[in-house]
């Protein structure tokens, strides 16, 4: 059976890649770190749904605890699928930041996926498909979240970079930049800032996480065959790079 890994993949984008990817015939190992109760809601619905995945516990700024997720069982028998999404965003102004807090987002936002992907990586298959959840702030920036703006630029630089390397072999690596997602990001949100956000988007609507995971399923699909290397911004028109 094939097999998928999705990191942070109990809430939002990677819950909902998550439960895309199940009903595809994948078997999911979704990651969590901070509560597990969410992924394991999700793979409830999985389940109900006729498929089959497990929620496991990963600190991915905790080098033991990834070691860790590389010995479970479905992995060490293969992943076909791994997307990294997991993530960190705190809103501190860019004049503002120090280095602990810079270091902590790359920590996790960058070092861990890196790391995920180097403890996987002996269990990929040959024809392995690898999704990065970057964002259009890892271009285009910003002022309240330059930190996540530099995790995210790293990230898609490295899978870009990844992909170069790892191409030769069958194995393709693919970036999703969202724009504004109905997720705990905007959940702070006024009914005010939300509609403006809506006006700012030229189809005049946020993203949910089923549309990023609509594009992460064509990225790990035969139809994407010959993409690699790619950032595919899906935005709404908010941001044309």
């Amino acid at each position: 059976m094939r097999t998928a890994l999705v990191t942070g993949g109990g809430r939002g984008i990677g819950a909902a890649v998550s439960k895309k990817l199940a009903h595809e015939g994948y078997r999911v190992i979704a990651t969590y770190c901070n509560s597990s109760k969410p992924a394991e809601m999700v793979i409830d619905k999985i389940r109900d749904s006729g498929g089959d995945g497990v929620a496991v516990f990963c600190d991915v700024t905790d080098q033991r605890q990834i070691a860790l997720l590389a010995t479970h069982p479905w992995i060490c028998g293969g992943v076909d699928v791994l997307v990294l999404n997991h993530g960190r965003y705190d809103r501190v102004q860019a004049d503002e930041l120090d280095l602990t807090q810079l270091r902590r987002t790359m920590s996790t936002n960058f070092e861990g996926a890196f790391l995920v992907w180097k403890s996987i990586e002996p269990h990929l298959s040959p024809d392995a498909r690898i999704c990065v959840i970057g964002s259009q702030l890892g271009t285009r920036g910003s002022a309240h979240g330059a930190d996540y703006s530099a995790s995210k630029a790293a990230l898609a630089t490295w899978a870009r970079s990844l992909a170069q390397s790892v191409g030769p072999k069958g194995q393709r690596v693919n970036v999703v930049a969202p724009g504004f997602v109905d997720t705990d990001i905007l959940g702070g949100d006024s009914t005010e800032k939300r509609a403006s956000r809506e006006q700012e988007v030229p189809l005049k609507r946020i993203g949910s996480p089923e549309d990023i995971a609509s594009t992460v399923s064509f990225l790990v699909s035969a139809e994407s065959a010959y993409i690699t290397g790619a950032v595919i911004h899906v935005n709404g028109g908010l941001y044309l790079p």
